[in-house]
């Protein structure tokens, strides 16, 4: 009689190991399925989703099926869980703002938080701008206050720490470009990736610079903001170049205008847009037209062109330029072509017959 009380439970336990592998294998299939079912539509909007520091699988169920990027239920819950363990994303979630568009699985939202690929903001930072123009640019991008900005702009640690100690300033070292940022990204590790890009850059066009050309680094960049505020047209740049080059050569005065806008600058703290005879013969280290040689350092942060032109001037032998509407200038190799432009161009005069 024992015999066969044993012989039924063990019939008994076999039916019930048997039931419950059948169950397991049941359940892991339907994990499967889960974990690679899209949810949502191709078209379906953006869905952003902020995942806290230190939350848990269930905190992040709870705000991805709040968002409608994954289903939402006890079962979807557990299938969840159960994906994120198998593979181990359940030891790798990353804090952050993430967002999901179109259908996706739960392997690729998982895989999204687990990676950190965050969402993304464009800034987009255009040439010629000094470092006091960039604070609303960089304010408007999420970056800081204005106020923030440009303590960090004055920072001399920031400064040195971005390999800027020499120079004291990051005035011409902020590269104008696009940038992509995540959510919170502090203003400091904004400038410091600017400057990263205009080392890039400087590499780059210093190996490409023309031979003769001995521009060290800060002279190329200060050289590159004065081509840079000088014209427009991208075509013009190399013999603008040309003309500063000659002029240092001969040593004569560089007599650009937009320096002696910068000296207004950093002597008023503003430019009310008018260049007047004193302000030409102010003395100040940054007015080209009482001090020969660059100025000290960069008056804007200039782009590519400018820099590539800085480095590879024209061949010629003009010494002036004369801006002539449209953007563009008259350029000449000796005072009296140039008198003759400036009456032409600036002065309205009608140029005499034959010339």
């Amino acid at each position: 009689m024992l015999k066969k009380i044993l012989a039924a439970f063990a019939v008994a336990a076999l039916v019930a190991l048997a039931a419950a592998a059948i169950a397991w294998n049941r359940w892991k299939a339907s994990v499967e399925t889960y974990a690679s079912a899209p949810f949502g539509t191709d078209s379906s909007a953006e869905k952003v989703v902020e995942i806290p520091k230190g939350a848990g699988l269930k905190q992040v169920f709870a705000r991805l099926a709040a968002a409608e990027v994954v289903r939402h239920g006890d079962l979807d819950e557990r299938r969840f869980l159960q994906v994120a363990k198998d593979r181990g994303f359940d030891r790798k979630i990353q804090a952050g703002e993430y967002a999901f568009a179109g259908a996706v699985t739960p392997v690729q939202v998982l895989e999204t938080i687990a990676k950190g690929k965050v969402k993304l903001y464009q800034c987009t930072v255009a040439e010629g701008l000094r470092t006091d123009e960039l604070i609303p640019v960089l304010e408007k991008c999420g970056y800081g206050t204005a106020e923030e900005i440009g303590r960090a702009l004055k920072d001399p640690a920031l400064i040195a720490r971005a390999g800027l100690k020499e120079q004291g300033s990051f005035e011409g070292y902020l590269w104008p470009d696009t940038y992509s940022f995540p959510k919170g990204a502090s203003v400091q590790a904004v400038l410091l990736k600017m400057v990263s890009r205009f080392n890039e850059e400087w590499a780059r066009a210093d190996k490409q610079r023309k031979a003769g050309v001995t521009l060290n680094k800060h002279e190329a960049a200060t050289l590159a903001s004065i081509v840079e505020k000088e014209t427009g047209a991208a075509e013009e740049r190399p013999r603008i170049s040309c003309v500063f080059h000659n002029r240092l050569k001969k040593n004569m005065k560089l007599q650009t205008d937009p320096t002696v806008i910068y000296a207004k600058i950093l002597r008023y703290g503003s430019f009310d847009g008018d260049i007047r005879r004193s302000d030409l013969e102010y003395k100040h280290p940054y007015n080209t037209y009482t001090v020969k040689g660059l100025p000290p350092g960069p008056i804007a942060s200039a782009g590519k062109a400018a820099l590539d032109a800085a480095l590879n001037p024209l061949d010629c032998d003009d010494l002036f330029f004369v801006a002539c509407g449209g953007g563009t200038h008259k350029f000449c190799p000796d005072y009296a072509c140039h008198k003759r432009w400036v009456d032409e161009c600036q002065l309205g005069k009608k140029p005499a017959a034959g010339k």
